[in-house]
């Protein structure tokens, strides 16, 4: 049984159809999902069979005392059918992706089932009392997988297993960036609008970028979370009428968003690993990232991308000026990005390390997965 927190196909969501296919090669796979949604199509072909329960995901929108009783009540209503949808299934062992999911790890210890839960959240700059109490629910599973050595020391790092996250490559021969990057130069930053990914940041760069002579264009491509619609008025409130930028939305596929493209930039303030990243590399399209968490793990300055200071709209503005003043270094330097990454990011090297941390999860005496049918 897997459970995931979200019916959507953003970058986790896409690392969880990696697990979903990694296991599907040797298990039958459940997958539990809080709501349908575009994942659900994507998941079936992958091999799994969808169930949609409403159990309660960690927001924000709960850190208020309403919230909080919002959620117990949620919780009380979700956790009996959790447990009896272990059981239904005969599940042998839960898989639990990412800790916005803490009540599954608690059907999980309540139903006799072995856990697994795999961290992509990387919350080191949250105070300590609040980060103490969203990792306290690991201790209910058996064994923890962590994305990055960003996640493993936000959780603390000792008893946890790190496996690099698998990313698919386009599904053809990417298109080849163009030999000179304009005018205007395309620039993309494909990701959720929040403050978390920078978008942001990447508007103030690109405005600062005109304001020095570079002719550039911005594309967002990415929606908010519901309950997060402010944020993306007060960036439509910073781009004003400008028509350098544009508010794409989101896309179910990133490849044609990246072949528009000249310069990806990812500006994170929190990025436990950064898939978008090495789909950019991956695209064959040259780099900007901020220097932050899961990112300074995926670049080399120079070597496979151009790493800045992050938060910093001047420093980004820099860094796309670092390419746009060498294109064919910028060229060079994409070419040897997309070898590193399908060499460190693949995918068949994910799905076997996957594989193998489910085995030591099921290797105890009655604690054995069925045979996929």
């Amino acid at each position: 049984m897997l459970a995931h927190p979200s019916p959507d196909l953003y970058g986790s969501d896409r690392t969880f159809i990696e697990s979903v296919r990694g296991l599907a090669a040797e298990w039958r796979v459940v997958v539990t999902l809080p709501e349908d949604g575009p994942l659900s199509a994507v998941l079936r072909d992958a091999g799994a069979e969808i169930v949609v329960l409403p159990v309660p995901v960690l927001r924000k929108a709960y850190l208020t005392p309403a919230g909080l009783v919002r959620l117990m009540f949620a919780a009380a209503r979700a956790l009996p059918r959790a447990r009896r949808l272990l059981r239904r299934e005969r599940a042998a062992a839960l898989y639990v992706n990412t800790v916005t999911l803490p009540f599954w790890l608690l059907a999980g210890r309540l139903a006799r089932v072995p856990a697994l839960c795999h961290v992509h959240e990387a919350e080191d700059g949250m105070p300590r009392p609040m980060r103490t109490l969203l990792y306290a629910p690991l201790r209910l599973a058996r064994s923890v997988v962590v994305n990055s050595r960003a996640s493993a020391a936000a959780v603390g790092g000792s008893g946890t297993q790190m496996i690099y996250n698998g990313v698919d490559g386009p599904p053809d021969e990417p298109a080849p960036p163009r030999a000179e990057p304009g005018p205007p130069a395309r620039i993309v930053l494909v990701g959720r609008l929040s403050q978390r990914k920078g978008s942001d940041i990447g508007v103030k760069a690109v405005q600062l970028l005109r304001q020095r002579g570079y002719e550039v264009n911005l594309t967002l491509v990415g929606s908010v979370y519901p309950g997060y619609e402010w944020f993306e008025e007060e960036l439509r409130t910073l781009v004003g009428d400008d028509g350098s930028v544009v508010f794409a939305g989101f896309r179910s596929s990133v490849w044609n968003s990246f072949a528009e493209a000249d310069i990806a930039i990812v500006p994170s303030r929190v990025e436990s690993f950064g898939n978008g990243a090495v789909e950019a590399m991956l695209a064959g399209r040259p780099v900007v990232a901020c220097a932050t968490q899961g990112l300074v793990e995926i670049f080399t300055d120079g070597d496979n991308g151009v790493v800045v200071r992050p938060d910093d709209p001047a420093a980004l503005a820099d860094g796309v000026a670092r390419l746009l003043d060498d294109w064919d270094g910028a060229l060079a330097m994409a070419k040897r990005a997309r070898a590193d990454a399908a060499l460190r990011f693949g995918t068949d090297r994910y799905h076997r390390e996957l594989r193998a941390a489910v085995h030591g999860l099921t290797a105890a005496p009655s604690a054995t997965l069925p045979p996929a049918s």
